[in-house]
């Protein structure tokens, strides 16, 4: 599905927290690996369509940093390999200049893998856009929002200002760059047939304070650019009282 016109009232900030790649696998009958790299190729197709739409600010969850120090070295391994490989692709630095989008990665990947050759790579793309202004393209890799808030506090208590209030809090997030979210769209919801969904990991406790959520039972891989957009769409629809 194609778009012939403009979307009016976009998310300024959207979140994609794609679940899903192990268990479409599954249900495909092939290995893990091959959901994760489905699960890339949704990345670079809905990212894209993001900004084709409008929306300025795109965040992806890559990883959290429970999925880095739990899951079996084998996987995390993949998850490195398939992100390295992405960051060092031509393409993806062509893109980013053509569009004029300012890359970032945010988490604690570091202190747990400890991988001077993927720090390379991430150093190397965030020096060439970080001059750009017109799209914002997130990726937390190793993220966890207890530990973005602790760390936060910890820096505000170090730093002994006089006054704390929102604007002191924010500036001392990992993430003090970005705007409020004002979209997450969480796939892959509804597990085992029931409809309920979860936050993970206390995610961004502070700018997504007053987000709406959407969690589809679409499995990752299987969440189209074109399912993006009606989603985009049917949120442009739909007003924000944001407690009012």
């Amino acid at each position: 599905m194609r778009l012939t016109q403009p979307v009016q009232n976009l998310p300024k900030h959207i979140i994609i927290v794609p679940d899903g790649n192990r268990r479409w696998a599954e249900k495909e009958g092939k290995f893990r690996s091959e959901g994760h790299r489905a699960g890339v190729k949704r990345f670079r197709e809905v990212s894209r369509a993001a900004f084709e739409m409008g929306i300025p600010y795109f965040t992806f969850w890559a990883a959290s940093e429970d999925n880095l120090r739990k899951r079996d070295q084998s996987e995390v391994q993949l998850l490195i390999l398939l992100l390295r490989h992405e960051l060092k692709k031509k393409s993806t630095l062509e893109n980013c200049l053509k569009n004029k989008t300012r890359f970032k990665i945010i988490g604690n990947w570091y202190d747990i893998l400890h991988d001077n050759g993927l720090l390379h790579s991430i150093q190397l793309l965030q020096n060439h856009t970080q001059e750009f202004n017109q799209h914002f393209l997130t990726i937390l890799f190793g993220y966890s929002g207890v530990r973005e808030m602790l760390e936060a506090v910890r820096k505000i208590c170090k730093s002994q200002p006089k006054h704390i209030d929102e604007e002191v809090l924010k500036r001392a997030l990992w993430t003090h760059d970005l705007p409020p979210v004002d979209l997450i769209i969480r796939t892959g919801a509804c597990e085992e047939g029931l409809n309920w969904s979860h936050n993970s990991s206390g995610f961004m406790m502070f700018l997504a304070a007053n987000a709406k959520v959407f969690s589809p039972p679409t499995l990752w891989p299987d969440f189209t650019a074109d399912t993006f957009r009606v989603a985009i769409t049917d949120y442009s629809k739909t007003p924000r009282r944001l407690g009012a």
